[in-house]
């Protein structure tokens, strides 16, 4: 799930009720910030949470 600053908590907590396991998180590079945005808004998305 990629995810902004605001929604990574929530982010977190969706992956561990639905996989009840801890996600892994990565920070998104520069190349890859230019059109993904939050699943959960519109911001920009700068975190993948999950497998």
């Amino acid at each position: 799930m990629y995810c902004c600053e605001d929604h990574i908590e929530l982010a977190i907590d969706m992956y561990v009720d639905e996989k009840e396991t801890a996600p892994e998180i990565e920070k998104i590079e520069q190349g890859g910030k230019l059109s993904t945005t939050c699943q959960l808004c519109e911001k920009q998305a700068l975190y993948i949470v999950g497998e």
